[in-house]
């Protein structure tokens, strides 16, 4: 069974939807993250030498276990060459 099958099967449980659900500002940051230091082949310990910021930190925030400031994700978007957007909806 692939992930997007596993997950359709798990957002049954209206627990689990909401958890989900909750995760996903979190989620949305990390996945644009990686997917802009792979497109430009930034390894985490050249983005943690361009930005000052220890690659423990960014491999963290990368997995999901660290709670980022604003400062430290414009440093990011900075690095890549993005600029960083939060908004409320």
């Amino acid at each position: 069974m692939n992930f997007k099958k596993h997950l359709e099967e798990q957002l049954k449980d209206e627990e689990f939807k909401k958890e989900w659900e909750d995760l996903q500002p979190e989620y949305s940051i990390i996945d644009s993250l990686i997917k802009a230091r792979l497109e430009q082949g930034i390894t985490q310990k050249q983005l943690s030498e361009m930005t000052g910021i220890q690659q423990s930190n960014i491999s963290r925030l990368e997995s999901g276990n660290y709670n980022p400031t604003i400062n430290f994700l414009k440093r990011i978007a900075k690095a890549l060459g993005k600029e960083l957007y939060v908004e409320f909806k």
